[in-house]
């Protein structure tokens, strides 16, 4: 029995990227490609089937799409974190809307240096449609703006599809937060129905590619929305018209109440990828651990369903350096290692009932 494991996506940058980023160094470019073969380099020595670039040249997952847009100002919505800092949203000054960058630029800049499948991960268009100002646009009705925003969306998905990406994902970390911006769940309520505007542009075998990954947010070690009642969120996300959920889970308080959530939420046809890696806490977690948190999850999730993944990216903001790259990867191997470990001992669970 094979228990896929996937990351989500993100690796710490060195402190020489970070430094060659913020203050604008003419050898960056150099710079991204050095880091994106090495960090494939370190993924592929961990034995991931799946690995990603590491978003070693995104700005930020965020808004990768909005990076050097004429049409782009600062002073959008302010997301605050529960240690006091906050990370804030640019906003948009006029029409039409068009992507910046497509994820596909950078996944086929890793595809140069590997033969592993690559995963990529994409921003929701729930999450982009929060750039657009409150007081409006002259001559750029909302309505206008959201039309371009899936059509975007949509393309940027395509795009890695074609190129051969093995699952893109989307993140959505946006959705649980909703929840404490707006408790009747009527904001996670559009921010679900406009997601699956754009999944329903796909086929059912399409689909089957296209992931959603939610967690309370990962930064500098602290959270947004951890407060937030996982169990009210999740059966939202499972209205959501992709074959892959990407769900945190090891940072969860309540694991078996949320284990109980999924299992009475999803469908035949859905796989779902458990956090089993704690990505904001520095233990690095052993293979054994993992083992468990598999097998505890297979009690609630059919065996034929279940992956395993991490609770998040490590380093969803290219200037994050709370944990280090050596400690990404060894909680990774733990990860895949982990994930071996459970599934030898759910095949002969298996093999013993058959």
């Amino acid at each position: 029995m094979n228990i896929p494991t996937e990351p989500i996506g993100s690796i710490p940058r060195t402190l020489e990227l970070i430094g060659a980023i913020t203050s604008g160094s003419e050898n960056l470019e150099s710079l991204y490609e050095s880091a994106v073969k090495t960090t494939i380099n370190e993924f592929e020595k961990t034995g991931s089937p799946v690995i990603s670039d590491g978003e070693q040249t995104k700005p930020s997952f965020v808004t990768y799409p909005l990076h050097g847009l004429p049409n782009i100002k600062e002073g959008g919505m302010k997301i605050p974190f529960a240690d006091g800092h906050f990370r804030q949203l640019p906003l948009l000054t006029g029409g039409p809307f068009r992507y910046g960058n497509y994820a596909s630029q950078y996944l086929q800049r890793a595809q140069k240096f590997t033969k592993t499948p690559i995963k990529q991960a994409v921003i929701s268009a729930s999450a982009l449609s929060l750039i657009y100002p409150p007081d409006g646009i002259e001559d750029y009705p909302r309505s206008e703006f959201i039309k371009d925003l899936l059509n975007e969306c949509e393309k940027d998905i395509r795009q890695c599809l074609n190129s051969n990406a093995s699952k893109v994902q989307m993140d959505f970390t946006e959705g649980r937060l909703s929840l404490k911006l707006d408790p009747s769940g009527g904001v996670l309520k559009q921010f679900i129905d406009l997601n699956n505007q754009v999944f329903n542009r796909f086929t059912e075998e399409d689909r089957k590619r296209i992931g959603i990954h939610v967690c309370p947010g990962g930064d500098h070690d602290s959270t947004h929305s951890a407060d937030v009642d996982y169990n009210q969120f999740l059966p939202e996300v499972f209205r959501l018209n992709v074959g892959n959920f990407y769900l945190q889970l090891a940072s969860e308080t309540d694991k078996k109440r949320t284990l109980l959530t999924i299992s009475d939420n999803i469908r035949i046809g859905q796989l779902v990828f458990v956090g089993v890696i704690d990505v904001i806490n520095p233990r690095i977690e052993s293979a054994e651990e993992v083992r468990d948190r598999i097998l505890e999850a297979a009690e609630y999730i059919p065996a034929n369903q279940l992956g395993s993944t991490d609770d998040c990216g490590f380093s969803p903001f290219c200037d994050d350096t709370s944990t280090t790259r050596e400690t990404a990867f060894a909680k990774i191997r733990s990860r895949i290692e982990g994930t071996r470990l459970a599934a030898e001992i759910l095949s002969k669970q298996y093999e013993a009932v058959i």
